[in-house]
């Protein structure tokens, strides 16, 4: 169960980490090019460039977790991001296009699973040390 949640935080380490550079980088090129995102108008540069700096810092206190790899770290790393991504599959349930039947699928199971690979691995840090 270690190596699970440890693989967990670096999938999600990885992901914001990368995620926060292309948002910080040329955020609008997120918002033209990821299939959903522009489901909800308008394009905010300042709301991007935000964005991309929160998930940088998301990403690094993930990173931190998964090198130190200690209980309270590795709880805390998660729970940020549940913090973020539950509220995210909520509103994106709340906002899926009819039209785009295949998108909404598809989105709503990303984001379920965006929120079920911290749970999981939260349930699984209660045997680290």
């Amino acid at each position: 169960m270690k190596t699970y949640v440890r693989i967990v935080l670096w999938i999600l380490a990885v992901f914001e980490l990368v995620l926060g550079l292309w948002l910080t980088i040329v955020p609008k090129t997120f918002y033209d090019h990821v299939p959903t995102v522009n489901w909800t108008p308008p394009y905010s540069d300042h709301l991007f460039h935000d964005f991309g700096g929160a998930s940088l810092g998301l990403g690094i206190v993930l990173t931190a977790a998964a090198i130190r790899f200690e209980r309270f770290w590795t709880v805390i790393a998660l729970l940020a991001y549940l913090a973020y991504a539950g509220p995210h599959l909520l509103f994106h349930l709340g906002h899926l296009e009819g039209e785009q039947r295949g998108l909404s699928i598809a989105l709503a199971a990303i984001l379920s699973l965006m929120v079920l690979l911290p749970l999981t691995a939260l349930a699984g840090v209660r045997k680290l040390t």
